[in-house]
């Protein structure tokens, strides 16, 4: 990112104004339920991705650094956004994992072999769209 570590940051943990901001087109009904800002945030909204579309409820902890993890009240989805300084002045790396245990049997088949890629791909758009706010606040 063209922007530090805490611009970015400070950005992400902005759950009412900023976040909203940078979601694609694949979340709907987003909400905050409590807080607004990082730790103990509660954020829901539905996801369509490929041809699923699910509620999540989403509880955001900051457990150590510049790091946000959004855990679903109702499933094993954890998404972790972590922000790190970069070598390069006035720059940042933001990484995004998302883990959770898939269904079994032939469902689970299909899920673990093309939810990954479709998670990659909105989580991409998401941090380009997140790169263009930041680095449009920080000139």
């Amino acid at each position: 990112m063209g922007a530090t570590a805490d611009v970015v940051f400070e950005f992400l943990r902005d759950y009412r104004g900023n976040r909203p901001r940078i979601l694609p087109g694949n979340f709907s009904a987003y909400r905050v339920e409590h807080g607004g800002r990082g730790d103990g945030t509660t954020v829901t909204y539905r996801l369509h991705a490929g041809p699923r579309e699910r509620g999540y409820r989403m509880r955001v902890s900051e457990p150590a650094g510049q790091t946000l993890v959004e855990r679903d009240q109702d499933s094993s989805l954890v998404t972790t956004w972590t922000v790190l300084p970069s070598s390069a002045p006035a720059r940042s790396r933001v990484t995004v994992t998302t883990e959770w245990q898939g269904a079994g049997g032939i469902g689970g088949f299909f899920e673990s072999r093309f939810a990954p890629s479709g998670l990659r791909r909105i989580y991409d758009d998401m941090l380009g769209r997140l790169a263009a706010a930041v680095e449009g606040g920080a000139r």
